[in-house]
């Protein structure tokens, strides 16, 4: 869990010092006020773009020095959490703070943010020494739902393998590694084929074999990695009952590692690839299939309240599978959840929560979470700034 959360120049937020609780941690005001900026930058505590998916240029407060920190202490322990008020500036964003909580023990420190000579290299430090942003799956799993993943099922497949990679991280942390290292070979192979293919120059044969080598081994195990958690997903699905979030059935489809082929397909499909502009074999153009079990329907042919209620039941089905493994249950970032469920559905979801680690969520009215109890740290934010709620 979070025991504290500093930010510092991050969106709208100039500084910002939150100390969170073990459970519920609800975050409400208006729209715009910051609420998703929060969690977008508890979300860079784990490999990856964060939950917005934006630019590290565009995380930097406008009116800022022009980069941005996002620093936070892991408690394995829980304790009972406030909010400390605003005025902390951190010397430097990307060393971990003196103090970082009234324990002070037993911390790991995590910070993560750019410098404003560099305001689009990611810097990630962890107890103050520099490490390479997949390394963060190795000390916390963050899962999130935000309202734009709502058309998650009929988005396009890049989508869904996208939100796939993130639940095998949480069960596999060697996946960011293999995802990294699968994409760098393929995007130098693709160079090479495009340089051939405009005749400026020849591809170097053995050049290409050994991407393609690179290519089969990472992308074999990016296959093995998520084809398990397909199975163990879904088997954990099967097996619930029936309850206000519906039960998905997985399939993981087209391309398959199976049979260990890819780097014989690679060689034989240069050309067409060439032609193509891109490679058209590889774990990269496999696809989630979501099935409705209740109703035997694909998700994209259900509603959109179903959808919700599929990717939600989804959701928290793999954070029990990830406390289960792991020992240690996810941290959950909910936006605007509650606003979009019935009331038997919210009370469903408190439930579902209660004591299963720690729960971000936020929402526009503090009416939606009365059902959370006096446990919950509850914030109010407004225009960047972030105060206990009386």
């Amino acid at each position: 869990m979070l025991a504290r959360l500093v930010l510092t120049d991050f969106r709208n937020h100039e500084d910002a010092v939150i100390v969170p609780g073990p459970g519920f941690v609800v975050l409400t005001g208006e729209n715009g006020a910051g609420k998703t900026n929060v969690l977008e930058a508890i979300s860079l505590l784990a490999p990856g773009r964060g939950l917005r998916r934006a630019a590290l240029g565009e995380m930097a407060r406008q009116a800022g020095g022009g980069g941005f920190g996002v620093a936070a202490s892991l408690k394995p322990l829980p304790f009972r959490g406030g909010v400390w008020g605003g005025g902390v500036k951190e010397a430097s964003v990307l060393v971990p703070h003196p103090n970082p909580s009234p324990e002070g023990e037993g911390l790991v420190l995590i910070a993560t943010g750019t410098q404003p000579s560099a305001p689009e290299r990611r810097i990630v430090r962890i107890q103050g020494a520099p490490v390479a942003a997949t390394a963060l799956a190795e000390w916390l799993t963050i899962l999130w739902l935000t309202p734009a993943m709502d058309r998650l099922f009929v988005e396009p497949a890049s989508e869904r393998r996208r939100f796939l990679d993130r639940l095998t991280l949480a069960l596999n942390p060697g996946h960011a590694v293999h995802s990294n290292r699968y994409e760098a070979a393929m995007r130098a192979r693709n160079r090479l084929l495009a340089e051939a293919n405009e005749g400026s120059r020849p591809a170097d044969p053995e050049w290409l074999s050994a991407l393609e080598a690179q290519m089969a081994e990472h992308g074999d195990a990016i296959d093995i990695a998520r084809r398990e958690t397909v199975a163990a997903l879904g088997e954990r699905l099967a097996d619930q009952p029936e309850g206000p979030f519906a039960r998905a059935g997985l399939l993981l489809e087209g391309w398959s590692g199976a049979g260990g082929t890819l780097a014989a397909d690679l060689a034989q499909g240069r050309r067409r690839d060439a032609a193509a502009g891109r490679t058209l074999a590889g774990p990269h153009r496999a696809d989630l299939s979501v099935t409705h079990l209740g109703k035997n329907q694909p998700a994209a042919l259900c509603s959109t309240g179903e959808q919700k209620a599929l990717l939600l039941g989804l959701v928290l089905a793999h954070a029990d599978l990830v406390a289960e493994r792991t020992g240690q249950p996810p941290i959950l970032l909910l936006d605007e959840v509650a606003a979009h469920l019935d009331p038997t559905r919210r009370a469903a979801l408190f439930a579902r929560l209660a004591g299963a680690g720690q729960v971000w969520m936020t929402g526009t009215e503090q009416s939606l979470f009365e059902g959370l109890g006096a446990g919950a740290t509850q914030l109010l934010v407004n225009g960047g700034r972030i105060a206990a709620a009386s």
